[in-house]
C-alpha cells in the first residue's frame, strides 16, 4: 500500500479528526506498537508513564474525544501491569498524520527541520505513522496517559456536539450570553466544532454568527440542532469514504461559505463576506445570515481609526 498522507488544511475538527481516527484504527487495530521515536519533546505534555512504555503495547482501538485523537492500547505479550495506556494527540492548527508501509526506519533527527513530531512504529517493519507539524508556530501536542481524563484539557471539555439531545442543546444555548459563534467553538461549552464548520452550520441553518444564543425561540433551536447533526454527519461520511489521501481537498470543495471570503454564496448568489480578527477570520453570506446587514470586520475597523 502506498503512503497516505492525511492533512486537513486549517484546524482538523470532529469530521476530519473522527476520519483520521477510522482510517488508523483499520490499520492498527490488533497490531503491537513496536517503537516510538520522538523528534520534538516538548510536543510531549507528560512524562508518566513515559513515551518508552508504549513498545510491546498492543493498538486496541483509535477513536477520538471531542478534537483529540485517541490512540489506545493494552498490555502486550511481554508488558504486564497498566491495562491501558492512551496515547493521546492534538493537532492543533497545522498538524497531520502520515501513515505508511514503507517507514523510515531511521528515528527523525531531534531539532532538525524535519516537520516530524513523533513516529510510532507498530505491526510489520515499516508499518506506522508519523505525527508532523508544518509552520513555524509549534503547538501540536501529545499526552500519554492512564486515563483520558488525566488531560486537563479534555477533562474541562465540553460535551460532545453529536451526544448531546435536543432538550440538553437548548439548555446549553439558553444558559449563555454568547453569540452563536462563540457558543458553537468555545470547546469548553460543547466539543467538538470548530472555525470552519461553525461558519457553515450556521450558514445552512441561516443564522448571524453575531446572534445572541440565548434569544433563539424553539424553532430555531430545532433547526440549529439538526443542522449541527447533519453538517457534522455529511462531511464525516464524506471525508471517510473518499481516499484519505485526499482529505485536505475533500474538505474544501464540501465547504460553502468558509475560506470563500469574495466568492458567491452558492445559495443565493450574495458575495460572502468576511470578519478578521488578528490570528483568525469567520465567513458569512449577509442576505442568508443577517438579513443583508454587513457585520463590522474587527481589523478593518481598526485600521480605519
Amino acid at each position: 500500500m502506498p503512503s497516505m498522507a492525511v492533512h486537513t488544511g486549517g484546524m482538523p475538527e470532529l469530521p476530519e479528526v473522527s476520519a483520521i481516527a477510522a482510517y488508523l484504527d483499520s490499520r492498527m487495530a490488533g497490531l503491537p506498537i513496536r517503537r516510538v521515536d520522538v523528534a520534538s519533546l516538548s510536543v510531549l505534555k507528560t512524562a508518566d508513564p513515559p513515551y518508552t512504555a508504549l513498545p510491546g503495547r498492543t493498538v486496541s482501538a483509535v477513536d477520538r474525544i471531542g478534537k483529540y485523537l485517541v490512540i489506545r492500547t493494552v498490555p502486550g505479550p511481554e508488558t504486564a501491569d497498566d491495562p491501558e495506556i492512551d496515547l493521546v494527540i492534538h493537532l492543533s492548527r497545522a498538524g497531520w498524520v502520515r501513515w505508511s508501509d514503507a517507514l523510515s526506519q531511521t528515528p527523525p533527527r531531534p531539532g532538525g527541520k524535519s516537520p516530524i513530531s513523533l513516529r510510532v512504529h507498530c505491526g510489520l517493519p515499516g508499518e506506522g505513522f508519523d505525527v508532523t507539524e508544518a509552520g513555524t508556530q509549534k503547538r501540536l501536542a501529545a499526552w500519554i496517559v492512564r486515563d483520558t481524563s488525566d488531560v486537563e484539557r479534555i477533562a474541562t471539555l465540553g460535551p460532545d456536539v453529536l451526544a448531546v439531545s435536543r432538550d440538553e442543546f437548548a439548555a446549553i444555548l439558553r444558559g449563555t450570553t454568547s453569540r452563536l459563534k462563540t457558543v458553537l467553538t468555545d470547546q469548553r461549552t460543547i466539543s467538538g466544532v470548530g472555525n470552519a464548520y461553525s461558519d457553515e452550520i450556521l450558514h445552512t441553518a441561516r443564522l448571524s454568527p453575531f446572534a445572541s444564543a440565548k434569544t433563539l425561540d424553539d424553532d430555531q433551536i430545532d433547526t440549529l440542532y439538526e443542522t449541527v447533526r447533519s453538517v457534522l454527519a455529511d462531511a464525516t461520511e464524506r471525508l471517510e469514504t473518499r481516499e484519505v489521501a485526499k482529505m485536505k481537498s475533500e474538505k474544501r470543495t464540501g465547504l460553502r461559505v468558509h475560506a470563500r471570503t469574495g466568492l458567491p454564496c452558492p445559495v443565493c448568489g450574495d458575495t460572502v463576506h468576511e470578519v478578521s480578527y488578528t490570528d483568525r477570520s469567520f465567513q458569512y453570506c449577509p442576505t442568508c445570515q443577517t438579513g443583508g446587514k454587513v457585520l463590522a470586520d474587527r481589523r478593518m475597523s481598526r485600521l480605519l481609526k
